[in-house]
């Protein structure tokens, strides 16, 4: 079991200790600020991003960065059916678990979430963007994944033939190496446009991504496989990767150590060691809520020290608005945050 009374060191190299799912307005008033909870930056989903809000974090000496939502805006289907997401059998693909993706490499959708996506650090004074759901049509954040094979529509074996001059493989159960570094390349295309949009934007906002924790060979490579994620191709469009260990969703609430090999193997992975000179940052986001199996007040210490450990450089948890009530994970939280950053 974890231990309740675990005592950490301060972090010098954890520069962002934050919180994923709004402002935290609960914890400031009558004197206190963030900072008395050893909280440094706050995470806002981007439809409810605004310049109160972000100047209101900022009044707080804290950083103001926005999550935003690129392959999962399933509205957007109502008007565009065509956008919808095909099988190996040439049919619709379903939501999987209700989850509802987007075809990659329809037009209108790419403009409709570049758009979005410019207005967003355009209107708002953010310190950075996330980027969210950037992955292929799949429901993955669980403990038993759906991860259907996705998008055989006419568009995307055109633009696959097109670009590659190869035929397209119609079996699900043998997709072509060539097929699947392509589609790995249509979603690290868009990184790279985001960037660009940043760059000319708000260049000196960070831009980072939440992403799946797998490894490379886990469930027969299907980061890349079945989500269509190349982290080494993505990283070089990207500040910060915010790999998503959620220890109770995924099985491992009796092995937090899990979080730690999951961060170390990204590290590796992409030869970041956190040693405080490198331009590119590994913070992950880590459960405190109960989503799945429960997360105690006792596990927080233990999640957040696993998550601090180099190569990470940053860290935040998930998600305010479920445990933010819970004032005995609260307190869990300000301890460790504050005993990191040495209060």
């Amino acid at each position: 079991m974890p231990d309740l009374h675990l005592s950490i060191e301060p972090r010098p190299h954890i520069e962002v200790r934050g919180i994923y799912g709004g402002m935290p307005t609960s914890l400031i008033g009558n004197g206190k600020t963030l900072a008395d909870f050893g909280i440094n930056a706050v995470w806002l989903g981007s439809q409810v991003v605004d310049r109160i809000t972000v100047d209101g974090i900022h009044a707080q000496y804290a950083r103001a960065y926005a999550e935003f939502n690129t392959m999962h805006h399933a509205a957007f289907l109502s008007d565009h059916p065509d956008a919808a997401p095909v099988g190996p059998d040439g049919r619709i693909s379903p939501p999987p678990d209700g989850w509802q993706g987007v075809c990659p490499t329809h037009p209108e959708y790419r403009k409709h979430r570049m758009d979005a996506f410019y207005s967003l650090l355009h209107d708002n004074p953010i310190d950075g963007v996330w980027l969210d759901y950037h992955h292929s049509h799949a429901s993955w954040e669980q403990a038993v994944p759906t991860l259907p094979d996705t998008c055989f529509c006419p568009r995307c074996l055109r633009q696959f033939q097109l670009q590659t001059g190869l035929d397209t493989p119609v079996s699900a159960d043998e997709l072509s190496s060539e097929w699947v570094t392509w589609r790995c390349s249509v979603f690290t295309d868009w990184v790279r446009e985001f960037r660009e949009i940043r760059d000319k934007v708000r260049p000196q906002a960070l831009l980072g991504t939440f992403h799946c924790p797998w490894t490379d060979t886990e469930r027969d490579g299907a980061i890349t496989r079945k989500l269509a994620i190349d982290l080494r191709a993505q990283v070089e469009h990207l500040d910060v990767l915010s790999i998503m260990p959620y220890h109770a969703r995924f099985g491992y609430s009796s092995d937090i150590e899990w979080i730690n090999r999951q961060t170390a193997w990204l590290g590796d992975y992409l030869g970041i060691t956190g040693n405080g000179t490198e331009t590119k940052q590994i913070w992950p986001i880590l459960q405190a809520s109960d989503w799945g199996e429960k997360v105690t007040a006792g596990e927080i210490g233990a999640v957040v020290e696993a998550g601090t450990r180099r190569p990470a450089t940053g860290v935040m948890v998930f998600n305010w608005g479920s445990f933010g009530s819970q004032t005995d994970k609260v307190a869990a939280l300000a301890d460790v945050y504050r005993a990191i950053a040495g209060h």
